[in-house]
């Protein structure tokens, strides 16, 4: 069964209430659980656990004349939380946030739900608590841990699909970052490390397919880090298994151009894909393997000729989008008095693709 067709039952099994794990195969599936039980025995257990960075971030100068903040939802598991981190500065949800605020000029207000060892199971109570603070825009990262948990992929992609809908129907925009690589991960020995990327690559699809039925943006971080992982032992954290700060933030830089796009942020929400540097329209199962298959590729709905759907399902936009440079950003109390520095945003720095 080529990726493409694979995927796409596997989000439709989510849909429809199946139980979808004939559709990457028992077998396969027990393997990985195995092996997650083994990498986590390796690993050990976690310690400490990263802290939040709620608060505002912005140009001290912009607080009184930029008018009302945006405000950042960070939603998710160890990832979105920055786990192994050693200050909130270094998290995905702070470096998002002082990147969105560089491009907006406009103050952001994080905040970040995020738990460390959190499945998609805990979706639901984190939106529960980001909906209090009315968020415009969310960001997305889960996935890990539900292969850990033994959770059925249909079972874990509907309820993703749920956690989206929630908010846009709150008229939150949502970006999701998909499952990882987990053929990247040092404690998974080959032969089960090929398998383990298999069976990622098949998730981040059926998750993309999902999202953007769902009215969200996926972002495809595996194949973002898949090579730098390989290639850069920098990029993962002191157990082998959590990314580093620099892998963080090249998490947080490749999630931002969405974010700041749905938002409707800067020249380039505007611009239509570009064929001459990979972009195009395409039926969303098409697109969702291809955004695995490339660094950093978003995932949207579009329409062609006037219609959300042709013969082959949706529509939808497969873009590249630029990263952008680093943002000197400062961290204010709502008076204006408490700095954090620019420090803050210098790990969000990437040069233009």
């Amino acid at each position: 069964m080529s990726t493409a067709r694979a995927a796409k039952r596997l989000a439709q099994a989510a849909a429809f209430g199946g139980g979808g794990l004939g559709l990457i195969g028992a077998t396969l599936y027990g393997v990985l659980t195995a092996e997650a039980r083994y990498a986590k025995h390796v690993i050990g257990p976690m310690k400490a656990h990263p802290a939040k960075g709620d608060g505002l971030y912005g140009r001290r100068e912009l607080l009184a004349q930029a008018g009302r903040p945006i405000t950042l939802a960070m939603i998710g598991d160890s990832s979105a939380a920055g786990y192994g981190t050693s200050s909130p500065d270094e998290t995905p949800g702070v470096l998002l946030a002082c990147g969105l605020a560089e491009l907006a000029k406009r103050p952001v207000r994080l905040v970040d739900v995020s738990k460390v060892g959190a499945k998609s199971t805990d979706l639901a109570p984190q939106i529960d608590t980001a909906l209090l603070s009315g968020p415009h825009v969310a960001a997305i990262l889960i996935g890990a841990n539900d292969v850990k948990a033994q959770m059925p992929p249909s079972v874990s992609v509907r309820l993703l699909d749920h956690a989206v809908r929630r908010l846009r129907a709150a008229n939150c925009e949502v970006v999701v970052g998909t499952c990882p690589d987990l053929g990247v991960v040092r404690p998974i020995m080959p032969p089960l490390r090929q398998v383990a990327r298999s069976w990622s690559h098949r998730l981040a699809a059926a998750q993309t397919i999902a999202v953007v039925e769902a009215g969200g943006r996926s972002v495809s971080i595996g194949s973002l880090l898949s090579e730098v992982f390989r290639t850069d032992p920098r990029m993962f954290g002191p157990d082998r298994f959590h990314p580093s700060v620099t892998g963080y933030a090249a998490a947080a830089a490749a999630l931002l151009p969405s974010v700041a796009a749905s938002m409707g942020i800067g020249t380039e929400s505007f611009i239509h894909p570009e064929p001459f540097r990979g972009e195009a329209v395409l039926p969303i199962a098409e697109a969702a393997v291809q955004a695995v298959r490339r660094a950093g590729t978003e995932v949207a709905a579009t329409e062609v000729a006037g219609r959300e759907r042709g013969p082959r399902g949706r529509w939808a936009q497969l873009r590249h989008r630029r990263r952008h440079p680093k943002a000197d950003i400062e961290r204010v109390d709502e008076d204006g008095t408490e700095e954090l520095g620019p420090e803050a945003g210098k790990s969000m720095a990437g040069s233009p693709s």
